[in-house]
C-alpha cells in the first residue's frame, strides 16, 4: 500500500478547502486531461449531483473533476465554483463554442458540529480547486472530512471524529489504483486486516468505546432519536488503466466492498454512501479488471481507516488518539 494517495494515479490532483471554525469543507479531485467516470450510490439517504450521465447507457464519457463536500445538500453549490474554475481554464466538453466541465458531485451531513450554518459554496470550490496540487494529499479533518464524524448509533455526543483519508497500490504493471474518502458514517471503523475496532460509539465514561456491529444487534438496543440522516461516507476510485463506461461503474461499485470492510455497518437507511471512479487512461496495456477491483478494494479499506486516525477532535468530539482501546 502506497502512502502517496490518489494522486498517484497520473492525471489526477486533489485540493482542499477547509473551514475548521464552521466544521465543514469540500475536497475536488481534478481530471483535467479528462476520464471515463462511473458510481455507485448504496446508501438510501444519499445528497449528489450529476451522477445519472455517469450510468453506462447515457452519452457523455468524459469527466473533469469530482467534488467531495460537507454542508448537506447545501454543499452541492460548490461544484459550480469547479465548474466555473474549468470553464476559464477551457477544460470541459466541447459543443461548438461552448465549453461544459462534467462536475458531478456527492455531499455529508455536517451540519451543526459547530455550526448549522456553515457551508461550501461556489467560492469554496474554486478555492479548492486553486489549492490543488499531484503532491500526496493532506488527510484527517481537512477537507469534506474537516466536519465528519462517525460511531454515532448512541447519537453525536457519543461519535468520534471522522476525516478523509487516502491510499494507492502499484500493480507494477504501469497501473496504480487510488482512492480518497471522506468517512461521516453512522457505523464505526474497524481496521479491516486485523479486525480491530478504530472507532466506535463512546462508553459513558467518554473515554472506552462500544463495538458498533455488537451494540446494533444486541437485545433490547434502540437507535438515538437524534438527527438520523447526519451521516454518509463519499469517495472516489481512481486508476491510470484504459476503462469503458461500463467498467468504470463496475469499479465503483465493488469499490464498496471496501467500505463495508471497514465501516460497520455500512450502507445504512441513514447514510448516503457514494463511490465515484475515474479512469484516465494514461496507461497502454489492457486492464484486469478483477485486479484492478481488488485493489480499490483494499485503498478504499484502508483510505477509511487513515482519515479517521488522522483525524483531530472538533466541536467536543474527540478524535481516535485521545480515547483509551478499551472496548465495551
Amino acid at each position: 500500500m502506497d502512502s502517496v494517495g490518489i494522486t498517484a494515479v497520473s492525471g489526477i490532483a486533489v485540493g482542499h478547502y477547509t473551514d475548521t471554525a464552521g466544521g465543514t469543507g469540500c475536497t475536488v479531485v481534478l481530471c483535467e486531461n479528462g476520464a471515463v467516470g462511473g458510481v455507485d450510490v448504496r446508501g438510501s439517504a444519499p445528497g449528489t449531483r450529476e451522477t445519472d450521465l455517469l450510468r453506462p447507457t447515457t452519452l457523455v464519457t468524459e469527466v473533469h473533476a469530482i467534488l467531495l463536500g460537507g454542508g448537506s445538500a447545501f454543499g452541492l453549490d460548490a461544484a459550480s465554483g469547479v465548474m466555473r474554475y474549468l470553464e476559464q481554464k477551457g477544460v470541459g466538453l466541447k459543443l461548438g463554442r461552448v465549453t461544459i466541465p462534467i462536475v458531478p458531485a456527492a455531499i455529508l451531513f455536517d451540519l451543526g458540529v459547530i455550526s448549522g450554518k456553515a457551508r461550501p459554496g461556489p467560492d469554496e470550490g474554486r478555492l479548492a480547486c486553486e489549492a490543488s496540487s499531484t503532491k500526496p494529499a493532506e488527510e484527517g479533518s481537512v477537507g469534506a472530512g474537516t466536519g465528519a464524524t462517525v460511531a454515532k448509533l448512541v447519537g453525536l455526543k457519543r461519535a468520534v471524529k471522522g476525516g478523509i483519508g487516502t491510499a494507492s497500490i502499484d500493480l507494477d504493471d504501469g497501473v496504480t489504483v487510488g482512492a480518497i474518502v471522506a468517512v461521516n458514517a453512522i457505523g464505526g471503523v474497524y481496521d479491516p486486516d486485523t479486525g480491530e475496532i478504530v472507532a466506535g460509539p463512546r462508553g459513558v465514561d467518554g473515554g472506552t468505546m462500544h463495538d458498533s456491529m455488537a451494540l446494533l444487534l444486541s437485545s433490547g438496543f434502540k437507535r438515538s432519536r437524534g438527527v438520523p440522516l447526519a451521516n454518509t461516507t463519499i469517495g472516489v476510485v481512481a486508476t491510470n488503466a484504459s476503462l469503458s463506461k461500463e467498467q468504470a461503474n463496475k469499479l465503483a461499485s465493488v469499490a464498496h466492498d471496501g467500505m463495508a470492510l471497514a465501516v460497520r455497518p455500512a450502507h445504512t437507511t441513514s447514510d448516503g454512501d457514494t463511490i465515484f471512479a475515474l479512469a484516465t487512461g494514461t496507461a497502454h496495456d489492457p486492464a484486469d479488471l478483477d485486479k484492478l477491483c481488488a485493489a480499490a478494494v483494499l485503498c478504499v479499506s484502508n483510505a477509511i481507516v487513515r482519515g479517521v486516525r488522522k483525524a483531530e477532535s472538533l466541536g467536543g468530539i474527540p478524535s481516535v488518539g485521545e480515547l483509551s482501546r478499551n472496548v465495551c
